[in-house]
């Protein structure tokens, strides 16, 4: 299905090095002492749009040719990946058209119109984005970037996992949260190649298991009315990250909404900084599942800081 491997990731670092931030990584002795483990939090939630979303969608753009760039981006999303493509279009003069559900959180809606975007709003199902999609790519001949089911997006998503390694080499485990799969598939490829001993996991809000259940069963499974508060991982995988993961990851692992609000106010309380409820995924699969964890050095991603700071869980 895909053809993507490790040097499509170390190209891409190449490419997007000087447009997005070396993001840092961060340890709470007293997160580790409550979990029996040696955590590193990579931060992409200090990266450009505020998640990781940047890195595929500047890669994306940079990979068009001129014709496609003077016609333009156009996307669906709900939030991140909108606002990391109408930057990385912005930077580079070129128009970009995103499609966003009118119940999306309004400090979404902002961001992606602050960065320049023409929205078109939908109704909040995938066969309205996707309608509204088709129309807007027929009525401007933008080029779709998808969120997730995009090799060069993917790519994109990898460079988080090959810096990481640069900053914390060979830990015993990497956990990256799963929604469409970008990130998990990304980070999986880098990871493998440059650290086989490192077993990499999954986290998934219990909510929204389609992943867990795809990987288990063998089958891709889809997301059929998931309900989580972690809105960045409502999507399901595609064939294209399906497989990548497959091949990659060792377990997908899910955790319940009250430990994921739990997980997010104790990076808020501890850390002392801002994530998204997506984001704090892979610290509540750690909460659940200790036994997988204890004594062993972790790497989680941080996918995200862009919390609706109207509507907090806690």
């Amino acid at each position: 299905m895909s053809a993507l491997c490790y040097q499509d990731i170390a190209e891409a670092a190449g490419r997007i090095r000087l447009l997005v931030h070396k993001t840092p990584v961060f340890t709470s002795g007293s997160i580790n002492t409550i979990l029996g483990a040696g955590i590193y939090f990579k931060c992409e939630n200090f990266q450009k749009v505020g998640a990781f979303k940047f890195r595929g969608a500047t890669n994306a753009v940079l990979g068009l040719d001129n014709v496609s760039k003077r016609k333009g981006v156009a996307t669906h999303s709900s939030g991140n990946h909108a606002a990391a493509l109408a930057l990385a279009a912005s930077m580079h003069m070129i128009p970009s058209y995103i499609v966003m559900p009118e119940n999306a959180p309004e400090i979404k809606k902002r961001a992606v119109a602050g960065y320049g975007a023409k929205i078109y709003f939908c109704k909040p199902t995938l066969e309205a984005r996707e309608q509204t999609l088709e129309q807007v790519v027929n009525k401007t001949g933008a080029v779709f970037i998808h969120p997730y089911d995009n090799d060069k997006v993917i790519a994109g998503q990898g460079t988080a996992a090959l810096e990481l390694l640069d900053q914390i080499p060979a830990p015993d485990i990497v956990i990256a949260p799963v929604g469409g799969g970008g990130l998990l598939s990304g980070t999986a490829i880098t990871v493998k190649h440059l650290s086989p001993s490192t077993k990499i996991f999954g986290a998934e809000p219990a909510g929204a298991d389609d992943a867990a259940r795809s990987f288990y069963s063998g089958k891709l499974v889809p997301s059929v009315n998931p309900v989580t508060i972690a809105d960045g991982l409502l999507t399901s995988l595609s064939e294209r990250t399906f497989s990548i993961i497959r091949k990659n990851v060792d377990e997908i692992l899910t955790a319940r909404e009250e430990t994921i609000i739990h997980a997010m106010r104790m990076i808020w309380e501890r850390m002392k900084i801002i994530v998204e409820p997506s984001a704090a995924v892979p610290l509540a699969v750690v909460m659940e599942h200790t036994e997988n964890f204890r004594n062993k050095t972790v790497a989680m991603i941080l996918s995200g800081g862009n919390a609706d700071l109207d509507h907090l869980p806690f």
